[in-house]
């Protein structure tokens, strides 16, 4: 019975149903299949099925590095073709996406890493303006590059999928506009030439509007059909954009689940500078890691490390967080823990030795796993800090010199430091002040890194010694160490070399 006066779709409050809360609560979920008949994808249906943690975090780093490695490339005004080339072998390695033609047995499971990856940085990154700014910036570069490589009868059928508003200009508009559409149309000399024209609203295509590459009129964009990637990446970007406000709404939902909120959070920071685990390895072609060594050695240290190093042999001494952001990167180079105490103690030369015994050999000592509870001793101590940690945790203080020198120095202290390390280049400073203004601080690094190795770089690069994973964006101290040494003693181990870069990132 329903009331006079109340809508007919309303239930009456004081007439509600006999439902058994119990009953909804513990009832069985009813997940839906996702199918993917195509290799490219909108991301407009949120995945519903079950899947661990360890692939809800391991997916969504793996498609973080690629974002990562694309937003580096545009930093470094890398070329879209120069893009291409340094993107595809990252793809292949971390997130493939195969074609229908192609038969693979592993389709299902790529495309479904693919749909699950985007959404968990969905969820990473729809906190703040900028990071979405960002990520639907790096999305669409993503999805731009997969666009052009697709098969061009299923990258078709994926568009018709689709089913754009777009407006097909009729053969009677098309012959009345016609010079209009040859003038406003570059490479267009004859109506015969091109397949046929959309109209559609000029704030949709605002990029070839820029260009001067479509006919504006009356409000409308007359769009030629060779321009489609331009439509379809528009709408994408346009959809994304909306999907992440919608997104960044439900986000205090998330609060009350504690096992995905850590690694959500990690995963915000880390786009700051990708996280990286650093196998540890002695193995260098003729280079002895010994505490005799490392002065000789520094010359291949990153920044943040080579600091620590000159902060020590000036004043003798290093507070409690740049011991152990040092120690752990010498560790992470091959020195063992008996040469690592020699390093410390001539370094800390201005004390006696029952002075260090007391207060600093046992920290080295717990750092490598030596000492401390058997969780410690298990895991062989600490593990080299990556430029993510050092970015992020325990800035330093009044008379520290840990950290990271692009991050936590004034711009003129860093101009001062690069110029005592050997960077005078007044362009490579200009562009070092623009990325740390920019806080790109890994990109920053980078540039100081191809500054240095130049001549090198581009031997390797003509020689095909290393491919393009190996000089990837480095985004860990250690990598830097063993990439530097590797190119400046380039002919010490042949072909070799290569391969010990490459599994110094992983």
């Amino acid at each position: 019975m329903i009331r006079q006066g109340q809508p007919a779709g309303r239930i009456d409050a004081k007439r509600r149903a006999n439902l058994d809360y119990r009953r909804a609560q513990f009832a069985t979920p009813a997940y839906k299949t996702t199918e993917y008949p195509h290799r490219l994808s909108f991301y407009g249906a949120a995945p519903t099925a079950e899947i661990t943690l360890e692939q809800f975090e391991q997916w969504a780093i793996d498609r973080l590095r690629i974002l990562a490695e694309i937003e580096a490339c545009g930093f470094r005004n890398k070329t879209p073709a120069e893009t291409a080339t340094h993107i595809k072998p990252l793809l292949d390695q971390y997130l493939p996406l195969s074609s229908n033609a192609s038969g693979s047995a592993a389709l299902h499971a790529e495309r479904q890493k693919d749909h699950y990856s985007h959404f968990i940085l969905r969820l990473a990154f729809a906190s703040t303006e900028d990071l979405r700014r960002r990520f639907a910036r790096v999305e669409g570069q993503l999805f731009k590059l997969r666009f052009q490589s697709d098969d061009s009868r299923e990258r078709q059928a994926f568009v018709e999928s689709l089913a754009f508003d777009w407006e097909a200009v009729s053969d009677e508009e098309k012959r009345a506009l016609g010079p209009e559409l040859v003038a406003g149309t570059p490479g267009v000399r004859r109506l015969e030439d091109e397949a046929g024209w959309f109209k559609l609203d000029w704030e949709r295509v605002a990029d070839l509007v820029e260009g001067r590459r479509v006919l504006l009129r009356r409000g409308k964009a007359y769009v030629p059909a060779r321009e489609q990637m331009s439509l379809v990446l528009g709408e994408f970007s346009v959809r994304l954009e909306r999907a992440l406000e919608l997104t960044s709404r439900a986000l205090p939902r998330l609060d009350e689940d504690d096992r995905l909120s850590p690694i959500l959070a990690h995963l915000s920071k880390n786009f700051a500078a990708p996280s990286s685990e650093f196998a540890e390895s002695s193995d260098l072609p003729g280079a002895a890691i010994t505490a005799a060594s490392i002065d000789a050695l520094s010359a291949h240290f990153p920044l943040c490390m080579r600091n620590l190093h000159l902060t020590l042999r000036r004043n003798s001494h290093l507070k409690h967080f740049g011991r152990l952001q040092y120690t752990l990167f010498l560790k992470g180079l091959g020195l063992t823990l008996e040469d690592c105490l020699v390093f410390w103690r001539t370094g800390f030369k201005t004390i006696t030795d029952e002075h260090f015994a007391k207060e600093y050999r046992y920290n080295v000592r717990h750092a490598y796993g030596d000492v401390g509870g058997d969780g410690n001793r298990r895991g062989r101590g600490y593990s080299p800090m990556s430029c993510q940690k050092i970015l992020t945790e325990h800035p330093p203080g009044p008379g520290e010199a840990h950290g990271c020198p692009y991050r936590h120095f004034s711009v003129e202290n860093l101009t001062a430091l690069l110029q005592a390390t050997g960077v005078s280049d007044r362009e490579v400073l200009k562009s070092v002040r623009e990325d740390v203004g920019a806080k790109r601080f890994h990109i920053a690094c980078n540039r100081v890194f191809e500054h240095a190795h130049k001549a090198e770089i581009r031997k390797f690069k003509d020689d095909g010694t290393w491919g393009i994973a190996q000089l990837d964006t480095i985004v860990h101290p250690n990598t830097y160490f063993k990439r530097s040494y590797l190119l400046k003693n380039l002919g010490m181990a042949g072909t070799a070399e290569g391969d010990a870069v490459g599994a110094a990132q992983v």
